[in-house]
């Protein structure tokens, strides 16, 4: 399958940090394309919401709200019992990758439409409602008998942090704004790919030099990296062939199944459980998984998931 062009972006980021270029966006232009991306998955999401709801959606919703559930919990074993993290650190990581990467989705959705692949429209609902269970679990797999968790500003980094209300007021603001959105689509619909591209420029910078970060357990977070995306792109792909969705659909849900979190976890992980090494499940989320699930990951599961769709 011949490389998408956005993921180009990605590799000469990674290049260029690779020859020591001091290639690297504007802080504030990063956070810009960061809004952008949000605001434009959230709004396209919320127009095919208003079009497309259905009653089918509240089980739907129920299964991948489940599938946020059960992928921390088959991460925990494998970082504890043979990973050796400790308990606290295991469970941090384990949320990172129970969690969804907005960046992953948004390479996959590009992927899909530059392919012409349908794919179920309400997907960005999906994204909100995966971005919390996996933190819920992952403080529960932590948390020693008697230990005391700051709830308040816990719950407010969960429901509050820019993600979540960019994507969610987005998706209410597309989903009740009707035709009045057609006036703000050719921004936020025609330049979503080469904002993207942008993106996925600073991501490579960013991820390559991530890659000190996991030098201590440099062979066991390479390993865990790579299967444990595999492992949740086939929990989401079995689901999604399970709830009757399109190629498209499987494709999209083993994503964010097999997606890890580099933006909403840390922020509440870092709250929730200040002793781990937030450090090592970043650099595991970016400069392993990520890389990998667009260069690598994406082409597989779009393959497996036309397979899997014409059984």
């Amino acid at each position: 399958m011949q490389l998408d062009i956005v993921v180009a972006f990605f590799i000469l980021g990674a290049f260029a940090h690779f020859i020591k270029s001091d290639l690297r966006l504007p802080t504030a232009l990063y956070q810009s394309l960061t809004i952008f991306l949000l605001i434009a998955i959230g709004l396209k999401g919320g127009v095919a919401l208003a079009n497309h709801a259905s009653i089918s959606l509240i089980p739907q919703s129920i299964a991948i709200i489940g599938l946020g559930l059960a992928i921390p919990l088959i991460a925990f074993p494998l970082l504890s019992g043979i990973g050796h993290f400790s308990r606290t650190d295991a469970a941090s990581i384990s949320a990172y990758y129970g969690s969804v990467s907005v960046g992953t989705y948004a390479v996959a959705v590009a992927v899909l439409e530059a392919r012409g692949i349908p794919y179920e429209p309400h997907f960005p609902l999906f994204l909100v409602l995966l971005e919390m269970p996996a933190i819920a679990v992952g403080i529960a797999l932590a948390r020693s008998p008697g230990q005391k968790i700051q709830w308040r500003p816990l719950l407010h980094e969960m429901f509050c942090n820019q993600g979540i209300v960019l994507m969610a007021g987005s998706l209410l603001i597309g989903f009740w704004a009707g035709d009045q959105v057609q006036t703000v689509m050719p921004f936020f619909g025609d330049l979503f790919h080469g904002v993207l591209a942008l993106f996925l420029l600073e991501m490579g910078v960013v991820a390559a030099s991530r890659m000190a970060d996991i030098k201590l357990r440099a062979p066991f977070i390479s390993a865990f990296g790579v299967v444990m995306p595999l492992v949740g792109a086939l929990l989401g792909g079995l689901l999604a062939y399970a709830l009757s969705f399109s190629a498209g659909g499987i494709a999209l849900l083993a994503v964010l199944g097999a997606s890890a979190s580099y933006i909403a976890v840390p922020a509440a992980m870092k709250t929730a459980l200040p002793k781990a090494n937030h450090g090592v499940a970043i650099a595991s989320s970016l400069a392993v998984t990520f890389p990998f699930n667009v260069m690598v990951g994406i082409p597989i599961y779009l393959t497996a998931s036309q397979w899997l769709a014409s059984q």
